[in-house]
């Protein structure tokens, strides 16, 4: 017997063997069972992904007759006939080969024709996007309307090509591109069978470069195995295939995060034995620095990254020892560095030149790391006791005494002030103003500012003092009252006006002073010779 290539000798023969395509085999699985199987399917995705696969799995689920739940048997002659493409009752069409309008009407001539046996007769048109115009709209009415025993399969890499009368005739089913680590697992499988001794990272090499496609995969595992003549390993891999070497990869991350420049060297002299096209190297080196910082940043990065267990755990080791914004740095000057190698007459002087640059660049740490940094040399002066307070000393003309709730007569009056500002706005308006000298013997020594001398008129309207009274009274108690003078010494009290703005300068003054002794705030300002422009209380609701 002729040798068979590994792409059609391991072709899954039922849906439990089609790899990637969950929601394909589940689908049509329930239709079959269900007795809801439309009369044209389209199946579309990339290539190599099982959709001829998948068209001859469904015919053989209609058409065997040993099949047990539309399970096919795979050992009776019309599932062997059905799996090498010769049954009369599954007719598959090239479309790139028969696009004419001509095969078109000879398949409407045909399609009326009842199957030789069993219920159903099959057509299935593969690339269906090469049919002519013509040949489309010769097939649009049988499509819409074929006889009962007939069901139509269309297969295509290019959706897009189709027209949309094609379109919505079929239910649309669209592959996806097989994971690495799902390509793998099945190239490993293969491998057993067949026995051939394979290191999985050399399994991982051989699926990623088929790119999502399972035929591209098994091509290039059928390609290796014929070269290498005995086990698959990382390096007769690459050797094979003509790649990157990974492992020099992540010997340049390494060099590159310990800004090791002799190790640099090192890569450069190795990448030009191997002789590695520059501008390959500088886009694998890209993908690399996003993995790495992929695994910073993620809390599972098994979920994001189709890499081996072995160089998720490599490069989670490299992580930390680097900050995100470093990874980002080293990331910017590899894309800058990429998009000039396509440019120079020398590729390989520029990729030389840019991983030294990056092995030379500073070190980029987080805010978060330098103030932690400064945080030890900043704790003594932290834990040091602080300075005594000391008193503000009172006005020299005002008498000040602490009341029994603990407040001096100035914060009593400034209160009292606000609250008659509530009931009384008019006549707030006129008593904030006026200067609080002092109390002695629950009398308010008050007094009017020279430039409003017309306040004291105003004050002693006879309705104006009762109400002022009895607001005092409410306030400070039975038995308070008040005097008012003419001040010519702006300095003799202090109005409730300017005890406000004296609080607010107050409490500015003192937040300035606790911002500039956190120790975070000095460690910042010694890191980045800096000094403190502003200070602005962010109030949140």
């Amino acid at each position: 017997m002729s040798y068979q290539v590994i792409a059609r000798k391991w072709r899954p023969q039922s849906f439990d063997q089609l790899v990637g395509q969950t929601h394909i085999s589940q689908t049509l699985g329930n239709a079959l069972k269900n007795g809801r199987i439309p009369h044209a399917l389209l199946f579309t995705g990339p290539r190599g992904t099982g959709k001829t696969s998948s068209a001859r799995i469904l015919a053989k689920s209609l058409r065997c007759p040993n099949a047990k739940d539309f399970i096919p048997c795979n050992v009776c002659e019309e599932c062997k006939d059905i799996s090498i493409g010769r049954s009369v009752n599954v007719v598959e069409i090239d479309g790139a080969s028969n696009n004419g309008v001509d095969a078109i009407r000879e398949l409407r001539e045909t399609v009326s024709y009842s199957p030789s046996s069993g219920s159903y007769k099959i057509y299935i048109i593969d690339e269906v996007h090469m049919l002519s115009t013509s040949a489309f709209n010769a097939l649009l009415k049988t499509l819409e309307e074929p006889p009962a025993h007939v069901v139509f399969i269309l297969a295509t890499t290019e959706v897009h090509k189709i027209p949309q009368t094609i379109l919505s005739r079929c239910q649309r089913f669209d592959f996806r591109s097989i994971s690495t680590k799902q390509i793998s697992e099945s190239l490993k499988a293969i491998t057993l069978k067949e026995g051939v001794k394979a290191d999985e990272d050399a399994l991982w090499i051989i699926a990623r470069q088929g790119d999502g496609s399972m035929r591209d995969s098994q091509s290039l595992l059928d390609q290796v195995i014929t070269f290498a003549n005995g086990p698959l390993t990382r390096e007769n891999v690459v050797q094979i295939l003509g790649l990157t070497d990974r492992a020099l990869l992540l010997e340049t991350l390494t060099g590159l995060v310990a800004r090791d420049t002799s190790k640099i060297l090192e890569v450069i002299e190795k990448i030009r034995k191997a002789g590695y096209e520059p501008g390959l190297y500088a886009k694998d080196l890209l993908e690399n620095i996003r993995n790495l910082l992929m695994i910073k940043i993620s809390k599972n990065p098994t979920e994001l990254l189709e890499l081996p267990d072995s160089e998720i755990r490599f490069l989670q080791s490299l992580a930390v020892e680097l900050s995100e914004e470093d990874i980002h740095f080293l990331f910017d000057m590899a894309l800058k560095g990429a998009a000039d190698i396509p440019k120079s007459s020398d590729p390989r002087i520029v990729l030389e030149m840019i991983l030294l640059r990056m092995a030379q660049a500073p070190k980029i740490a987080s805010l978060s790391q330098l103030l932690a940094g400064g945080l030890a040399s900043a704790s003594a002066s932290a834990n040091a006791p602080a300075p005594a307070q000391q008193t503000p000393r009172p006005t020299e003309n005002a008498v000040h005494h602490v009341d029994p709730v603990g407040r001096n007569p100035q914060d009593r009056w400034l209160d009292f002030v606000q609250k008659l500002r509530a009931s009384d706005a008019l006549l707030a308006a006129k008593v904030e103003s006026l200067l609080f000298i002092g109390e002695k013997n629950k009398v308010l020594d008050l007094a009017v500012p020279a430039k409003l001398a017309f306040l004291k008129d105003q004050l002693a309207d006879a309705a104006v003092k009762e109400k002022l009274q009895s607001a005092m009274e409410r306030h400070f108690g039975a038995g308070f009252s008040y005097q008012i003078q003419t001040s010519k010494d702006e300095k003799a009290g202090t109005s409730a006006q300017a005890m406000v703005q004296e609080k607010q300068k107050a409490k500015q003054d003192e937040m300035a002073r606790q911002v500039a002794d956190h120790p975070m705030i000095k460690s910042a300002k010694a890191g980045l010779k800096g000094q403190i422009k502003s200070i602005k209380n962010q109030q949140t609701s």
